[in-house]
């Protein structure tokens, strides 16, 4: 078995306010990039200066889509109809998987002659990638037990979509949906960021709403959440591909009476407190420094580790735009701190080691 090294670094501590978490919580971040660590600090230090970060999980549904093929487009069509008719049977077919899957709904496409069938469960603290995987599959061979004439294709039919970038995720959810928002002073705004809430208003627009726009992304507009959302994947024992459907969110900025409301928007936040990955001992020590082993409650920990998670988002992508409103600042950085070891060295107050296992 081969492992390799990954510096662990506790960043913070973020003030948030939520239904899930209220109070000051120091993050593990496991990253290679030395910046990251003292930049989403300093979005820490904000929070810390203000109110604190406002998080509201909007949406929690883990989803798998089956794919059949009937005979023609209007037997799938006759076949879908039935089924909206069926989702009581379709609750105890998919319940039956585990003590914790609870069906949530279900979603259609139709192709031709092919049937695409999305399920949305609730899969308490874990993620729920096996659990959907199974409650899928208890759906698939109910459909061929019930419906004769309809044909196998796939037990993922891609209209999930798992670990790929599309609309349906954005639109639909695919894991938490999480909103982090915070108000910021003007006068804080000033201090700790060295910038006004009109240059870091005037950045987003033109850079994350136009150049996205114009880069062709797909209902994403955010400057860098794959960064902060890897870090803590990493060290928390997720399933880190999952940042391609993770990182596509929306910042959102505007002034208010000469202060800042800003605000990061995660569709696709896929993670889990159970499961695999989650019983190596880097990952449930940090679990627990985060609080996310202590409840009894079905599902609490992983929506505060959810909660966590995007109020970091919050303050990595805001220091990072506010370090772009400056000219210089942002090579000076990572120039100053990656060039040099011993200064990187000097940044750490702890670090700790997330060992990745490569295989034979």
């Amino acid at each position: 078995m081969k492992t390799i090294d990954i510096p662990v670094r506790n960043i913070g501590p973020v003030k948030i306010v939520s239904q899930e978490f209220t109070g000051e919580v120091y993050v593990p971040m496991a990253t290679l990039e030395t910046p990251l660590w003292p930049s989403t600090s300093r979005g820490a230090r904000v929070s810390r200066a203000t109110q604190g970060i406002k998080a509201v999980i909007v949406n929690d549904g883990m989803a798998r889509s089956i794919v059949v093929d009937a005979l023609t487009a209007e037997h799938a069509y006759a076949v879908m109809q039935d089924l909206q008719q069926r989702e009581t049977e379709i609750a105890e077919v998919v319940s039956g998987v585990s003590n914790y899957a609870r069906f949530k709904q279900l979603d259609y496409q139709i192709v031709g002659s092919l049937l695409y069938v999305r399920l949305l469960i609730n899969s308490g603290d874990a993620s729920g990638h096996n659990m959907v995987t199974a409650a899928a599959d208890n759906l698939l061979r109910w459909l061929l037990d019930n419906y004769k004439q309809l044909k196998y294709v796939s037990i993922s039919g891609n209209f999930c979509t798992d670990k790929k970038v599309s609309a349906v995720n954005a639109i639909a959810g695919r894991g938490k949906n999480v909103v982090a928002e915070i108000l910021i002073p003007r006068q804080v705004c000033y201090k700790e960021l060295r910038t006004l809430p009109e240059q870091i208003v005037d950045l987003h627009i033109k850079k994350n709403l136009l150049g996205s726009t114009i880069a062709g992304s797909l209902r994403s507009a955010n400057a860098h959440f794959a960064n902060m959302l890897l870090a803590v994947y990493l060290a928390t024992g997720q399933d880190a591909a999952n940042i391609v459907e993770g990182s596509q969110g929306i910042v959102h900025a505007e002034e208010r009476a000469g202060d800042l409301y800003f605000s990061v928007t995660l569709s696709n936040l896929i993670v889990g407190t159970v499961g695999s990955g989650k019983d190596a001992d880097f990952a449930k020590q940090n679990l627990a420094t985060l609080g996310c082993t202590q409840s009894a409650e079905p599902g609490a920990n992983a929506r505060r580790l959810a909660v966590i998670i995007a109020s970091t988002v919050l303050c990595g992508e805001l220091s990072l735009l506010a370090a772009q409103t400056n000219p210089g600042e942002l090579i000076r950085t990572h120039l100053k701190m990656e060039r040099s070891k011993k200064n990187a060295t000097s940044q750490l107050d702890s670090t700790c080691s997330s060992k990745i296992n490569l295989g034979r």
